[in-house]
């Protein structure tokens, strides 16, 4: 196991790593910006060093920083959370070359899974349905013919994208060559490359994905499913486990085909494979090489400490326990509490005057805020994610509710409204809905 740990993220996950960290005897070294000084993840860390200014290109995303601290304080691992530096197969590298482990399934995983027109390939290797889509595209006028020959709408991504950027929904192709050009300068800008392809795009569909936990024996399990439909500007906000009125021959074949790819591409540790389902289809997404934000749900309803054994498997440590003894039967749901303003939807930034936090049985609040810290502008607008759990969907849904009631921040815009009128929505609440339902609720 490793005796020190540097966590190279910040805010919510980054409390969240250390506290799995000290419960598993492992010394923690956190790293800041300017910006952060008073975060949360600073004082509960071991060791803290400042790294750069508050831009996250100047500290989080400082690969030369992070990699000559680590080294300096002898932390033989780093945990990149998720965001930052997670899915960043060059700094995944580096570590390697270094001798540091970063938790995660290594570079080559990460490359190949994070070129998204790759892990298409490799989902077509391992008998995963893809939709009809084109390899890296040279110019809009390439764009425009393959769009023509799969037919509109078609959906524009980048090869490197990630968090609802560089994305867009084509339905006529008029609009097709700027659409390439909006891409291509969102994509250069957000992930430094430019590199896009278009798939069919499906409408009127959920969004599952599936949860795995695999060893350096080859052992993969899928810990769980979890729908996460519930999307604004293709940005996750609201995230249950199980997924609802999904039928269990279904998810059964979405459980073969996660676990299939993840053998195809020889993956460890913890990852995500995300699906689009219609009916009984469904069609490869992406997979996430890394913790995801809405993990919460499935510890919850698993019992198993997610970020614990992502960190174990990294180190080498089998998974001591079958398919089958993965316990499901409860029902969760996690919603993300965001700094915005109600009505724009517009990141939001302050002082917190005032916090209260909800209590109970199977209630959870994950979060770096404290009463009397600062929400700044420079990072993810993310404040803490709101869990409950509970025997069943309806009592999930009523728990969530109470919960919400009971959260109080003063100081920063919040979501917690728009969350309230998810959990009182009839199709919301028969768990009827598809990536459409926050258009049709929030009109």
């Amino acid at each position: 196991m490793f005796s020190k740990m540097l966590i190279a993220n910040r805010g919510e996950v980054a409390v969240r790593v250390i506290r799995a960290c000290k419960e598993m005897g492992i010394e923690t070294v956190a790293v800041y910006s300017e910006a952060d000084a008073e975060g949360l993840h600073v004082s509960m860390a071991d060791e803290a060093y400042c790294i750069g200014g508050p831009l996250a290109r100047d500290s989080y995303l400082n690969m030369d920083a992070i990699l000559t601290l680590a080294l300096k304080v002898g932390a033989d691992a780093i945990h990149p959370g998720y965001g930052m530096l997670a899915e960043n197969a060059e700094f995944a590298r580096r570590c390697e070359e270094h001798g540091v482990t970063l938790i995660g399934p290594g570079a080559r995983v990460t490359e190949e899974m994070g070129q998204k027109e790759i892990a298409r390939e490799i989902a077509k290797r391992a008998g995963v349905p893809v939709a009809a889509g084109s390899g890296i595209l040279k110019d809009a006028a390439e764009a425009e013919r393959i769009a023509g020959e799969i037919g509109y709408p078609v959906i524009l991504k980048a090869r490197s994208g990630g968090g609802g950027k560089g994305i867009r929904i084509v339905r006529e192709a008029e609009r097709i060559a700027a659409a390439y050009g909006e891409v291509q300068k969102e994509a250069a800008g957000a992930f430094g490359d430019d590199g896009i392809f278009l798939e069919q795009y499906i409408e009127n569909v959920r969004h599952v994905e599936v949860q795995l936990l695999a060893d350096r024996d080859g052992k993969v399990l899928a810990l769980g499913d979890r729908d996460c439909s519930v999307q604004r500007r293709n940005q996750k906000l609201i995230e249950e486990c199980p997924a609802p009125e999904l039928p269990e021959e279904l998810r059964e074949k979405l459980y073969g085909a996660a676990k299939a790819l993840a053998k195809e591409v020889g993956y460890v540790t913890v990852g995500t494979v995300e699906f689009l389902v219609k009916g009984e289809q469904f069609w490869f997404l992406e997979m996430n090489t890394r913790l995801q934000v809405e993990h919460s749900v499935t510890e919850m309803v698993t019992g198993i400490d997610i970020v614990e054994w992502q960190i174990r498997t990294a180190a080498g440590i089998a998974i001591p326990y079958t398919q089958e003894q993965v316990g499901h039967g409860r029902h969760a749901i996690e919603c993300r509490i965001c700094a915005e303003h109600g009505s724009d939807c517009m990141p939001a930034t302050g002082n917190v005057s005032m916090l209260h936090v909800p209590g109970g049985v199977d209630v959870r609040f994950d979060t770096a805020l404290y009463a009397g810290c600062e929400v700044t502008p420079f990072y993810d607008s993310l404040l803490g994610k709101l869990v409950v759990c509970a025997d069943t969907r309806e009592a999930a849904i009523r728990k969530m509710k109470c919960a919400l009631s009971e959260f109080i921040l003063v100081g920063v815009d919040n979501n917690r409204e728009m969350h309230m009128k998810f959990m009182e929505n009839g199709s919301f609440r028969l768990g009827l809905y598809d990536t459409g339902i926050v258009d049709r609720v929030l009109r």
